[in-house]
């Protein structure tokens, strides 16, 4: 495997090493959270506080994650002297990126409820905006195809958003009943796209071959499920005759 390899696996092994271990454990505390409040359950009162904490690292752990995987598509799709666009583009996505960033790190932070609407919503245009470049590779555009509704890429958004309401609303959640049936009901969904995410991500992993097998996999027809014969090995030279002993 060359660089480009390793930078490509990055991000489903950030998701699998970090994010899927932290899911499980925002789950439990969630439900233990909720069985302390409902059912009152003798459950350590720090049940949902803790819920609360590791669920704000997941929220920014998976947009980091995604931004981690548009990136390396973007900076890896062509050489860096064949860039579409030149150094103005690069300059501009670089901007996006760092501006996404800071978005979310202010979200993290900011108390204000104004403020908390602002960066999220700056957070999610920067991660659309990236993903909305030519290099990044989406089964469809179109939400009437069933193909869209199987892109491993739109369903990557949905999480980030819901994940982005999760962190912008919590004061809200902590506070209000409303708050948080309606993010109960997003966390569910959340954890349905989440194992969507992994079946789709599976299966794009399978049909993304190694850098110097893509000139080859790349010509099959994936329609007609063929691919072109590959060339003979080159035939051995033979070796010169030895020289007659004694010359």
């Amino acid at each position: 495997m060359q660089t480009v390899d390793w930078l490509w696996i990055l991000h489903p092994a950030l998701a699998v090493v970090l994010i899927y271990p932290l899911i499980g454990m925002v789950v439990r505390l969630g439900v233990q959270a909720r069985q302390r409040r409902v059912e009152k359950a003798k459950l350590p009162p720090t049940t949902g506080r803790d819920h609360a904490d590791l669920g704000q690292w997941l929220s920014a752990g998976v947009v980091l994650v995604v931004l981690v995987a548009l990136t390396v598509v973007i900076v890896t799709k062509q050489p860096a002297e064949g860039f579409t666009g030149g150094p103005g583009r690069a300059l501009q996505l670089l901007l996006v990126l760092v501006g996404t960033v800071v978005s979310l790190l202010a979200l993290w932070r900011v108390k204000a409820k104004g403020y908390r609407l602002v960066f999220a919503l700056l957070t999610w245009a920067g991660v659309l905006g990236l993903g909305a470049q030519p290099e990044v590779w989406r089964l469809s555009d179109n939400p009437l195809s069933p193909a869209f509704w199987q892109s491993h890429y739109w369903a990557g958004v949905g999480v980030v958003g819901l994940m982005i309401f999760s962190l912008a609303a919590r004061p809200e959640i902590l506070k209000e009943l409303r708050w948080r049936r309606i993010h109960l009901s997003a966390s569910v969904l959340a954890a349905v796209l989440f194992l969507a995410q992994g079946i789709t991500g599976t299966r794009d992993l399978l049909e993304i071959p190694l850098s110097w097998q893509k000139p080859t996999i790349f010509a099959c027809d994936s329609v007609k499920r063929v691919c072109p014969p590959f060339a003979p090995p080159p035939e051995p030279v033979p070796a010169p005759p030895a020289a007659p002993a004694g010359s």
